[in-house]
């Protein structure tokens, strides 16, 4: 069939043509933030899970759908060996400046620009720092160098702020995970403080498995500051949908043993549903698309996915690590003991212990239990299996 015609466009972050089976969570996600801009209690949401399952696209979508509803919006994402005053100073900078354009300059507006020129003195700690900044701090506001007192003063200016407007402030961070547990709990607290004073400020995020666990090491009470939910593998006929209703909307079919065949290659998880959708499509000739096709599709599929989705994380990795997650993949899909895997690679646990931790640092692993390790990636265990032949 014609490739200009494909519908599917596999990437990172890249809108699906057909956003199945997450119609409950954008629309609390809706009722949660009208809410906290209303001064009413409300829990947004923290979507965590693996790789591939679609969490920047869902958290783009909430993103996009609050600004189109008038909320104030600072997105960023969390990128590693990065602090996060570095990071959210010239986002929230940028938020500040467009909302002091939307009416004539209040003092609410003013005061928080003031507060964020006196938080960026933290620079002294944190120096990636980076900002220009065309108002005078205000004395004592946000600007005693601790960063949960300053973080808070400044949510809660930025807050009020919003509230002058009548909307409210949404940070929207993606890769949360990668903030340090320390800077993650000075930022929970001053949401918190805000959500004390009922100052519309408040966060959607998106992170890794482990995320889960660090906001509640970070601060006990994250739990009840947040819908934590994860974000898993479509079910059959969420993701049976997604491949379906984008080619017909090109007047184009696919059989049902097709459609079956692609679940269960892909086992729902959104990504490689979108790898699957597009070389299905460019494998058939003319419609329908048959479950033959899909089975010639899943060759060229798995190369694509080989040299870019799996490679570029491989490449990352150590010697030791590439040791460490080869032992793994022998043993299956997971998640596995540690003391199995040591055992695979003929060591002691403790003597492996480091790189287990790097390859959790690193985004490669989490720990769903006290003493077991698991992929980040789906399908990854194939991969090893397949780039690394010989254990």
């Amino acid at each position: 069939m014609d490739p200009r015609r494909n519908p599917f466009a596999p990437g990172a972050g890249t809108p699906p043509p057909e956003l199945a089976g997450r119609e409950d969570l954008l629309e609390r996600n809706a009722i949660a933030l009208d809410r906290i801009r209303a001064g009413r209690a409300a829990r947004p949401s923290i979507l965590y899970g693996l790789r591939g399952v679609g969490k920047t696209v869902l958290l783009s979508r909430l993103r996009d759908a609050a600004e189109a509803d008038g909320f104030t919006i600072v997105s960023l994402e969390a990128p590693e060996h990065r602090s996060l005053p570095g990071v959210l100073v010239p986002s929230l900078r940028a938020a500040l400046l467009r909302l002091n354009r939307i009416k004539q300059a209040t003092a609410g507006v003013t005061r928080a620009l003031r507060a964020l020129a006196g938080f960026a003195k933290l620079k002294v700690k944190y120096d990636d720092i980076e900002v220009a900044l065309d108002f005078e701090p205000e004395p004592g506001l946000a600007d005693s160098g601790d960063l949960d007192a300053d973080l808070a003063d400044l949510m809660i200016a930025a807050g009020e702020a919003a509230r002058e407007r009548e909307s409210a402030i949404v940070l929207v961070i993606d890769e949360l995970q990668y903030v340090p547990e320390e800077q993650l709990a000075a930022l929970i607290s001053a949401l918190h403080r805000a959500n004390q004073r009922q100052v519309p400020v408040t966060m959607l995020a998106a992170g890794l498995p482990q995320l889960l666990g660090q906001m509640g090491r970070a601060k006990s009470y994250a739990e009840r500051l947040f819908e934590f939910i994860e974000v898993g593998p479509l079910n059959a006929a969420a993701a049976s949908s997604a491949i379906r209703v984008p080619i017909e909307r090109e007047e184009e079919t696919i059989n049902g043993d097709a459609l079956d065949a692609i679940v269960e290659q892909t086992q729902g998880y959104p990504y490689f549903l979108q790898e699957w959708g597009k070389h299905s499509w460019d494998t058939a000739e003319a419609s329908p698309i048959t479950r033959e096709h899909v089975m010639a599709a899943t060759i060229t599929a798995l190369a694509d996915l080989d040299a870019s989705f799996f490679r570029v994380r491989f490449d990352r990795l150590t010697p030791s690590e590439k040791r460490y997650l080869r032992s793994m993949a022998a043993l299956g899909p997971g998640p596995h003991r540690s003391g199995d895997i040591a055992e695979a690679l003929g060591v002691r646990v403790s003597s492996v212990a480091p790189t287990r931790n790097s390859l959790i640092t690193k985004g490669m692993l989490y720990s769903p239990a006290h003493g077991d390790t698991a992929f980040t990636v789906p399908l990854f265990d194939a991969f090893m299996r397949r780039v690394m032949p010989e254990a």
